[in-house]
């Protein structure tokens, strides 16, 4: 089983599509430090205590990934607490983050940490047969429709992915 480092921005993409759960299909454990999933988690109401039936697995900072969050800081200024916890868990332990952040995701290809979110995410469900193409397109189409109100996704990686369905 593979790990990955979650930011709460993807989680939160997928509760407002009504899709929580699709992630967890992945063969993956997602893991979150603790204080985070307390801290974070808060809205929309119910998404913590979900996430942790779906799956979630609370972690707690070692030493090294407390003093690396620590030394990001300075580095990546944008980053709050939470996104630099994430990213230390990630280098640390040699394992993806999840999420959509922009500025977390450029910290993280500085950092050498591999990357994925919440169409990449719906990429592999489609891709490893998770779920099938109209629930592929369904998701697109909820993202897009939410896309620049709740929902920040690059708009061209949505409508790609749509046209493959048009033709």
């Amino acid at each position: 089983m593979e790990y990955i480092s979650s930011d709460t921005n993807v989680w939160i993409d997928f509760s407002i599509i009504g899709r929580i759960e699709l992630p967890f299909r992945l063969p993956y454990t997602y893991v979150m430090n603790s204080d985070a999933i307390d801290d974070e988690l808060l809205k929309p109401i119910g998404i913590r205590d979900e996430l942790l039936r779906c799956g979630l697995v609370r972690v707690e900072l070692t030493i090294q990934e407390f003093e690396l969050a620590e030394e990001f800081g300075p580095r990546y200024p944008r980053l709050s607490i939470y996104d630099r916890i994430a990213l230390a868990i990630s280098k640390s332990r040699k394992i993806v983050l999840l999420t959509g952040d922009g500025a977390l995701r450029e910290a993280a290809k500085r950092e050498n940490v591999t990357v994925n979110g919440t169409i990449g995410i719906l990429d592999q469900l489609l891709e490893g047969n998770y779920i099938n193409e109209g629930e592929y397109k369904l998701c697109l189409l909820e993202l897009q429709k939410r896309n620049g109100q709740e929902v920040r996704l690059p708009k061209s990686e949505i409508t790609s992915r749509l046209q493959r369905f048009n033709n």
